[in-house]
């Protein structure tokens, strides 16, 4: 008797366990290409006394090796995210690693600051693409029920590359001489590329006759999040006419940008997205929690030299605990999401970074480093937590058309989060140091500003699950075809 021809297939024990392990190794490179970016941007930071020396220059210059590298990520990261659901994601992540790996080469053996500004500039584009397109095609190599633990994956490896950065960038320094900091990139990168050829999904790219890349949503947004980085950071700490002139500029691109958006067949960022409730609410949540945890890295060195009277090594030991906590958490936090639910296990994590902050607030130099750390560790848990739940959360069911652009929103939202909690964080900070700044800054007055900074981080906390409270159901689906989206 003949079969039915629409009889369904079965797969052998062989061929499925062929998938898994295949599964895994495409898993493996986009954690590599995770830690890369992550690597990228905190290695750096450890040579700039180096470069200072290397090319006779100060340090708001060369500064700007790793200003360039951040605000080419903050600028792009939503275009190249959109860029990858029309061209392919495979396609252009595989073109990122190689730029990244490029640009490395080039910043080894830059002959000058600028050219080696220019070269971070260049790698900053590979990060975005990586720190994007890794998160999007999570989707299209893991099974739905263990999008958790693949975002927490990614995310240990974030913190892994954060945490290494300036340990491994020393020892390098040490021994290879500046050149070293990016030159360690290029088999790294290399082996990650190779990695990606082999195991990456292939999937086809949108018809480029139905989705059109917004050429004119790109630019303006990126002119617009510029100005808005720019503001947040330049001025040594000043918020002056030109960080006024920069951040009315930036309001006044959103405007145009919306605009803009409205207007085209196929925008950059279709209105109609900011419909979806858990949408906006992982993307507020996301950027308010960026902020306190850039709190905790700017805040946290001053209290532990200043307060406490720690020396120089054993402060970089201790501010090393948030990162590692990070990194230890990531995978737990994943399987957690799996297991629980990841809109729960949100709540669960802001709810134990209010109690970090709540800590944190109520510091007092009696309770020595211990209390300092014990802090730390339940604010970053609490970080790990919400942030892969958070990321599990948003990913999850997004069509496969627009897991690109919606990963990029997701990257923004952290990064603009991490430049407006040191700008505006900081200068609560500030507001309990003397008049002449943190040189002349008392033990007392220094932790008097991690208090007040912490208490205005708790008070960003409450609102920040008041938000994933209110807003913790989406509301049903965006049409992928939606008229916002047509043309």
């Amino acid at each position: 008797m003949n079969k039915p021809i629409n009889a369904p297939h079965r797969l052998s024990p062989a061929t499925g366990a062929q998938r898994v392990v295949s599964a895994r190794w495409a898993l493996a490179s986009l954690a590599l290409s995770t830690l890369l970016a992550s690597l990228g941007a905190s290695v750096a930071t450890v040579g700039l006394p180096a470069l200072t020396q290397a090319f006779d220059a100060s340090f708001q210059q060369v500064q700007w090796v790793v200003l360039a590298y951040l605000l080419a990520i903050t600028t792009l990261i939503v275009s190249v995210g959109r860029l990858g659901d029309v061209v392919g994601r495979r396609a252009l992540l595989l073109a990122g690693i190689l730029l990244f790996t490029l640009a490395s080469a080039w910043c080894g053996l830059a002959p000058s600051l600028g050219w080696l500004i220019a070269g971070r500039a260049l790698q900053g584009l590979g990060a975005a693409v990586m720190m994007t397109l890794t998160m999007a095609l999570v989707g299209e190599t893991v099974d739905k029920d263990k999008t958790g633990s693949a975002m927490g994956l990614l995310a240990t490896l974030s913190a892994v590359g954060t945490a290494l950065g300036p340990s491994v960038g020393g020892a390098l320094i040490a021994r290879f001489g500046w050149q070293a900091l990016f030159l360690v990139n290029l088999p790294l990168g290399l082996l990650t590329f190779c990695l990606a050829w082999r195991s990456l999904p292939a999937r086809p790219a949108a018809k480029a006759g139905k989705i059109r890349f917004d050429v004119t949503g790109t630019l303006l947004l990126a002119a617009t999040l510029a100005a808005y980085a720019l503001a947040m950071t330049s001025g040594r700490g000043d918020f002056g006419w030109s960080n006024i002139v920069l951040l009315l500029a930036a309001i006044l691109g959103a405007g145009l940008f919306i605009l803009a958006q409205g207007r085209v067949a196929s925008p950059l960022i279709p209105l109609p997205l900011f419909r979806d409730r858990l949408l906006v609410s992982g993307l507020a949540t996301s950027a308010l929690v960026a902020a306190v945890m850039m709190a905790t890295l700017l805040v946290g060195p001053f209290y532990l030299s200043i307060a406490l009277g720690l020396p120089a090594a054993l402060v970089g030991l201790v501010l090393a605990a948030g990162p590692s906590v990070a990194a230890l958490a990531g995978m737990p936090a994943g399987r957690l999401a799996d297991r629980f639910g990841v809109r729960p296990m949100r709540l669960v994590g802001l709810a134990t970074m209010v109690f970090g902050c709540l800590m944190l607030s109520l510091m007092s130099p009696i309770l020595g480093v211990g209390g300092y750390v014990a802090a730390i560790v339940v604010t970053t848990l609490g970080y790990a937590l919400f942030q892969t739940a958070n990321n599990a959360a948003v990913m999850t069911d997004v069509p496969a058309q627009r897991r690109g652009v919606i990963a990029g929103m997701l990257n923004l939202s952290r990064n603009l989060g991490f430049f407006t909690g040191a700008s505006v964080l900081g200068a609560i900070f500030a507001t309990a140091l003397p008049t002449n700044g943190i040189i002349s800054a008392t033990p007392e007055a220094v932790a008097n500003g991690l208090r007040i900074t912490f208490a205005s981080a708790l008070a960003l906390m409450i609102f920040a699950a008041g938000i994933a409270l209110k807003y913790r159901e989406p509301e049903p689906s965006i049409d992928p075809q939606d008229t916002a989206c047509k043309g």
